[in-house]
C-alpha cells in the first residue's frame, strides 16, 4: 500500500523516467575507463582518470546542492544536464588528443555530474510534507535506495554490452541518456524554488555541522565497503579464470541490497531513526563478517548473496537522518554533502583493498570491508552515546518548519 501511495503522489511517469535519469551516474566511471583505455592503451592512465572523475564528483556534488538551494531544482537540474552533456562531448574530443586534456575532460565530467539521486530525495521530502503525508517519506527513501542499487547493476551491464560494439559506444549512450532522460526529468518533475530574502540581520538557516560530519563519515565507510567488495569479486573472477564472473557476482550484491531496501518501507514507525542507525550499523558489520568468513568456508558468491541484504538498510538510515537535520532551505547541499562521501570512500576502499589483494588475494580485500564496517559501527555507537538525546551528534527530530520555501510547478502531477 505504501508504494501504491507513492504512485498516487508522484505520478506513474516519475518512476521510469527517474530511473533512467540516474543511469548516467551509474555508467560514467566504466564508460570513461573503457574510452580512455582504448585511446591510450593504458589501464593505469584510464584508472587514474576514472579516480580523478570520482574525486571531481565528490567536489562538484555539494556545489550543485548549494546552487540548487539558491536557484531551484529545475534551473540547476537543467543546467547540470546540459553541462554534463557538453563535458562528455569534450571528453570524446579529448580522447584523440593529449593525456592532459583527457584527464581534464574526465574531471570536468565528474564536476558537472547531475545529482539526480540526492536531489530527488530532497524532492520527496518536500512533496510528502506539502501533502501532509509524512508517513510516505520512509517508503520513498526505501524506493530511492532500491532504484540506486538497481541502477548500479543495470548501468555497468549496459556499458559492458555496448563496449563489445565500440569503446565509444558507452560514452555516446551516456550522452543519449542525459539528453533523453536526465534533462526531461529535470524539466518535467523538478520544481522551481523561490526563497524569500532574509530581512534585517537575519542570516541563512544554520546547517548542523557535527551530525552532518557523522553522516558524511558513515557514507565514506559505505563507499569503502563497496570499493573493497568490487576488488574482491574482481580478484575472485580472475582466480577462477572467468573475468566476466565479476560483474555477475557484484550484480548479485546490488540486487540483494535493492530487495532489502524495498523491504524497509514496512519498518514500524516506532523504530526510531537513532535506533535504526545503530541497529543497521551492527547488521552491516555482521554482514561483512559473514562475507569474510563465508568466502573462506563456503564460496564468495554464496557469502555475497547473504551479505548484500545488510547494505541498503544502513544507507537508508543515513539518508533519513540527513533529511531530518537539514533545514528546508539547505536540504539539497546537506544531501549532496552526504552523497559525496560515497565516491571518496569507494576510491579509498579500492586503493587499500587492491594493495592487500596483491599479497593476500580475496581475503585481503574482504578484510578491508570488515575493518571498515567495524569502524562504521564504532562511529554509530560513539555518536549515539555522545548525543544522549541532545540532538548534537545525531538529529532524530524534524527541523522546525520555515515558511521560506515555495514550490512551483508548471506541470501538474498525475493523480490516480
Amino acid at each position: 500500500m505504501s508504494y501504491r501511495s507513492l504512485l498516487r503522489v508522484a505520478g506513474v511517469g516519475f518512476f521510469p523516467l527517474g530511473f533512467l535519469a540516474r543511469l548516467p551516474y551509474a555508467t560514467s566511471a566504466l564508460s570513461t575507463l573503457i574510452l580512455l583505455q582504448a585511446a591510450t592503451h593504458s589501464y593505469a592512465f584510464a584508472g587514474l582518470a576514472s579516480a580523478a572523475q570520482s574525486i571531481a564528483i565528490a567536489i562538484g556534488g555539494p556545489l550543485v546542492g548549494a546552487l540548487t538551494d539558491r536557484h531551484g531544482h529545475r534551473t540547476v537540474g537543467v543546467a547540470a544536464a546540459i553541462a554534463n552533456f557538453a563535458a562528455w562531448a569534450a571528453l570524446l574530443a579529448a580522447s584523440h588528443g593529449s593525456r592532459a586534456s583527457m584527464l581534464a575532460a574526465a574531471a570536468l565530467v565528474g564536476l558537472t555530474q547531475p545529482q539526480v539521486g540526492p536531489l530527488v530525495r530532497v524532492r520527496w521530502s518536500r512533496l510528502v510534507q506539502s501533502r501532509n503525508e509524512h508517513h510516505l517519506l520512509s517508503p520513498a527513501l526505501s524506493y530511492e535506495a532500491s532504484a540506486d542499487e538497481l541502477s548500479f547493476v543495470a548501468g555497468p551491464a549496459f556499458v559492458g554490452l555496448l563496449a563489445s560494439v565500440s569503446p565509444l559506444a558507452p560514452a555516446v549512450a551516456t550522452m543519449t541518456l542525459l539528453a533523453a532522460s536526465t534533462l526531461p526529468f529535470a524539466l518535467i518533475y523538478a520544481h522551481r524554488t523561490t526563497h524569500h530574502q532574509p530581512s534585517g540581520r537575519q542570516e541563512r538557516p544554520y546547517l548542523p555541522r557535527r551530525p552532518l560530519a557523522v553522516m558524511f563519515l558513515a557514507m565514506v565507510a559505505m563507499g569503502a565497503i563497496f570499493g573493497a567488495v568490487q576488488t574482491a569479486v574482481t580478484v575472485y573472477a580472475n582466480t577462477i579464470d572467468k573475468p566476466g564472473a565479476s560483474g555477475l557476482v557484484y550484480a548479485e550484491f546490488g540486487i540483494g541490497s535493492a530487495l532489502a531496501g524495498a523491504a524497509c518501507a514496512w519498518l514500524p514507525q516506532k523504530f526510531s531513526l537513532r535506533g535504526r542507525y545503530v541497529s543497521f550499523a551492527a547488521i552491516l558489520f555482521a554482514g561483512m563478517l559473514i562475507l569474510f568468513i563465508g568466502a573462506q568456508l563456503v564460496s564468495l558468491p554464496a557469502a555475497v548473496a547473504v551479505a548484500s541484504f545488510t547494505v541498503a538498510p544502513y544507507m537508508i538510515s543515513l539518508y533519513a537522518l540527513t533529511e531530518r537535520l537539514a533545514p528546508a532551505e539547505r536540504a539539497a547541499v546537506a544531501m549532496t554533502i552526504l552523497c559525496a562521501g560515497g565516491p571518496l570512500g569507494t576510491a579509498a576502499g579500492q586503493a587499500l583493498s587492491g594493495s592487500l589483494a596483491d599479497t593476500h588475494g580475496v581475503d585481503g580485500a574482504l578484510l578491508v570491508a570488515l575493518i571498515v564496517a567495524a569502524g562504521a559501527l564504532l562511529l554509530a555507537l560513539s555518536a549515539f552515546l555522545a548525543d544522549r538525546q541532545r540532538n548534537i551528534w545525531i538529529i532524530d527530530t524534524a527541523p522546525v518548519p520555515r515558511p521560506v520555501v515555495q514550490e512551483h510547478s508548471e506541470h501538474p502531477q498525475n493523480i490516480h
